[in-house]
């Protein structure tokens, strides 16, 4: 930082101070908010900082110092925040999730802190175009779908919301990973994202938590005679927290996201390397920072399922001991810790939180187990994001005897407690108790953590009112019959701060001229745009908005990926983590159909909507049938854009890396949301929000969050297709034979035939054999059986958007209609349903 008065607040030790301290108590000094205040500290960070003059500077050293000056201003407000939140000593969330999906944070901290235009005209004041810093910028690496996406949507809601909370995760060194293609086929790169560091991270080394693993426990009589257990631990790592400011939005709140970084205890051993074993000196540096290597290690081998339990206890016991620890005061009452926090659990990635903090509680407090397990029941609440059986996350029973010997006692006790009192109110029905012990038998025996996360917590909820009825009726149906009233529906939402204001700033000022500038902090007010759906002059602007946002994408693809966009095509875009329930080969059929109808004569190409179809998708790097479609779409690519009896009707686009930075820029040019996975398997989606409020009409089935959406933006603006939940449960119970569907329908059967006859694999027909039997075989999310209605339903769009003037009215019912799907409704619902938190004063 610089050394100027006005920034020395910024480096301040006083926020770790007590509050009686005479340094704490001193103000903080924020930089002056003018362009000649800006000017001054981004020249001081350029200089003091990346120790360069301007007229030597690189435009890395620019975005540097120009990120540094914009976190200045934030670091006021954030140890301000600080010390109000540690003064008025109020109820706050912790939320814990394995990934958030931030993206770039230099133009949304900008925007939060009402800083846009004076950081414009100061840098242009220095020479310097903001937009070619703008460029300079890599995304953070911390997250891959849309669990990180909501987690990062939902802080930002609480710091507008000036809800006191701190985001707990994980600051993994390469993220998940970086996506290329080589020949079509998706290649792993790591994603070097701290390559030049974070300017918007500062750590605090003398706050790092000693985390535990291994070794063994033991029983001891205390001084008052009462036995006791404690863990012997094997090992141990730090924990080093990184501090990311959270700006609420023009409120002048700043929450914190705090993300652990793993370091060994004992990194060097000097008598080693000395002795020439250099590598055997730093091998306990090695292990230690695999921890925070990677996020979601390959998990097919026993080290990385090790790995993986290793991360999530990691940081949720850094986590923890850092809120007992500092944010807690000296001689806090324990008893009264359910007014301070509540630990949300974003999923089951952090549920051994439960164990944890009862180990803490009994073994390290001295509280009494009975006490101790009413406290945590009233710290907890989880969120389950997901309806598929092999996404409810379990632990061998093996697996964490070893890793975490006392937490595996500590859960035994838990189960056998709980199937006590199950016993006690339904009797001795074995099935009953089997279907709902926390520890599972088969295949192997283990701890099912949904179950551990649904005993331990206060309210359980689902993400969407289709996903929360199914957790309650299919998924956890004794649970939900044992603790009445704990099952709730919290609907996903999303930020419109990033996801129009800056994703879509044309959109975003059409409306703020139709409907004034507080639709940002109240997205209810969208709708009020139905009266302008009805006016023609607004639908041409709207339109003119689309078009732009269209030659936006085009050339930032073009300069990305080298790849062109169809000029005046339907963008139909279906971007979202790569699983076959979400039937991205559903997708495929309909290309190929199209595709292999205008090759036989069937249908003439000047008879088609022109479309460019526009994928996204990282599939998990052991998921080899996910890979395998990545490089279908990719084959079927190659051939139809080379192809000049389609060109100028048929394009497919599948950039790789798809991430935040890109969605920014295809969702508000996309025309057609694909929203198509299988009724009754995806939890909710975000993805589908996001089209909605920029302007794209759904194609989708009644799953997840789609059945909301489409009840609110009406059946005429909405492509449904495809069976219901309760259709698919009985065509399975019926017996669901794909290939049934392959031979009844032509249309099916000639697309799939052209896949398996390797016209997309220069004539080896053995490339996309896996795909092709899988589907006619293996068909678990029944792509085939929902072909029919979904080739019917395209034929719907493709008449819609001939007459685009209708379609444009169509697009803006959908922004009009979609304010429930703000994030701060959510976290207004989590407030009021769970969580009971009340606004910072």
């Amino acid at each position: 930082m610089g050394v100027s008065e006005e920034n020395s607040a910024s480096v301040s030790p006083a926020h770790r101070l007590g509050a009686t301290h005479p340094l704490a108590l001193a103000p903080v000094i924020s930089p002056p908010a003018t362009v000649d205040g800006f000017v001054r500290q981004f020249l001081q960070n350029l200089n003091f900082d990346q120790g360069v003059a301007l007229s030597d500077s690189s435009s890395t050293d620019q975005y540097l110092a120009l990120a540094g000056t914009v976190r200045d201003y934030l670091m006021a407000r954030w140890l301000d925040d600080q010390s109000r939140q540690r003064a008025q000593q109020s109820k706050g969330v912790c939320y814990l999730s394995a990934e958030y999906l931030l993206g770039r944070q230099l133009d949304n901290n900008l925007l939060a802190s009402r800083l846009t235009d004076i950081a414009t005209e100061s840098l242009a004041k220095c020479g310097i175009d903001i937009d070619v810093l703008r460029q300079v910028e890599v995304e953070p690496g911390l997250g891959n779908g849309g669990l990180g996406r909501l987690a990062a949507c939902f802080i930002d809601s609480l710091a507008t919301m000036s809800v006191p909370s701190t985001g707990y995760g994980i600051r993994y060194e390469y993220g998940i990973f970086r996506q290329t293609f080589i020949d079509g086929q998706q290649v792993e790169q790591p994603d070097a994202w701290l390559a030049l560091g974070s300017p918007w991270e500062f750590p605090h080394p003398e706050a790092a938590q000693q985390i535990s693993f291994g070794g063994h426990t033991e029983t001891y009589d205390d001084e008052d005679g009462v036995t006791r257990s404690r863990w012997i631990p094997a090992w141990h790592v730090q924990a080093v927290p990184y501090n990311y400011m959270v700006p609420g939005y023009h409120n002048g709140r700043v929450n914190t996201l705090r993300l652990w970084s793993a370091v060994a205890s004992d990194a060097f051993d000097l008598r080693i390397f000395n002795s020439g074993d250099y590598e055997e000196a730093v091998r306990a540096q090695t292990f230690a920072e695999n921890i925070s290597k990677v996020l979601y290690p390959e998990d097919s081998t026993p080290q990385g399922k090790e790995l993986r339990l290793q991360q999530q206890y990691f940081f949720v016991a850094a986590s923890i001991g850092d809120f007992l620890d500092n944010v807690l005061p000296e001689g806090f009452d324990l008893s009264k810790l359910p007014d301070r926090v509540i630990f949300q659990l974003n999923d089951t990635h952090p549920v051994i939180a439960v164990p944890e903090l009862m180990r803490v509680l009994v073994d390290e407090r001295g509280i009494e187990w009975d006490a101790a397990w009413a406290i945590t029941q009233q710290c907890f609440a989880y969120t389950c994001h997901t309806l598929l059986p092999e996404a409810l996350e379990v632990w061998s029973v093996d697996l964490l005897g070893r890793l975490l010997p006392r937490h595996l006692e500590i859960i035994y006790r838990i189960n056998d407690e709980f199937l006590l009192a199950v016993r006690e109110r339904f009797g001795d029905d074995e099935l009953r108790i089997r279907a709902m012990s926390i520890i599972g038998e088969h295949p192997y025996r283990s701890v099912r953590m949904a179950y551990l996360a649904t005993v331990a917590g206060a309210k359980v909820n689902g993400v969407a009112e289709l996903h929360s009825q199914l957790l309650r009726e299919k998924v956890l149906p004794d649970f939900d019959e044992f603790f009445p009233g704990k099952f709730t529906n919290v609907t996903n939402g999303v930020t419109p701060r990033r996801f129009i204001r800056l994703a879509n700033p044309d959109l975003a000022s059409l409306i703020t001229e139709a409907l004034g500038a507080g639709w940002t902090v109240d997205l209810e007010r969208l709708r009020g745009l139905e009266a302008f759906a009805a006016d023609p002059e607004f639908r041409e602007r709207f339109a003119a908005v689309k078009a732009h946002n269209k030659v936006r994408l085009a050339s930032v693809l073009r300069e990305r990926d080298g790849i062109e966009v169809g000029d005046g095509h339907m963008l139909d875009v279906m971007v979202k983590r790569l699983h076959e329930y979400k039937r991205q080969m559903l997708k495929v059929l309909h290309i190929v159909t199209q595709y292999e109808q205008v090759r036989s004569g069937e249908v003439a190409a000047s008879d088609i909507i022109p479309r460019t179809f526009i994928f996204g998708a990282k599939a998990a790097p052991g998921y080899t049938m996910a890979k395998h479609i990545i490089h279908l779409v990719n084959a079927v690519g190659e051939v139809v854009n080379s192809d000049p009896v389609v060109e100028g009707r048929l394009k497919v686009l599948f950039p790789p890396n798809y991430n935040v930075t890109l969605a920014e820029r295809v969702i508000p040019a996309a025309d057609l949301s694909e929203q198509i996975s299988l009724a009754g398997k995806e939890a909710s989606g975000t993805g589908n929000m996001k089209f909605a409020l920029n302007g794209a009409l759904t194609i989708g089935t009644d799953d997840g969050a789609n059945v909301e959406i489409r009840k609110l933006v009406g059946d005429d603006n909405f492509f449904l297709f495809g069976m219901s939940e309760p259709e698919v449960e009985a065509l399975w119970a019926k017996g669901y034979q794909p290939t049934e569907y392959y031979q009844s329908d032509e249309r099916l059967r000639r697309a799939m035939d052209l896949i398996a006859s390797g016209a997309f694999s220069g004539g080896d027909r053995s490339v996309f054999e896996p795909i092709v039997s899988n589907l006619l075989y293996d068909d678990r999310f029944m792509v085939l059986a929902d072909y029919s209605s979904y080739i019917e339903a395209q034929a719907r769009v493709d008449e819609a958007y001939a007459d685009q003037d209708t379609w444009s009215r169509s697009a803006i019912l959908n922004i009009a209609r979609s304010g429930f799907f703000s994030s701060d409704r959510s976290i207004r619902d989590y407030i009021e349903r769970v969580w009971h938190t009340p606004p910072m004063l």
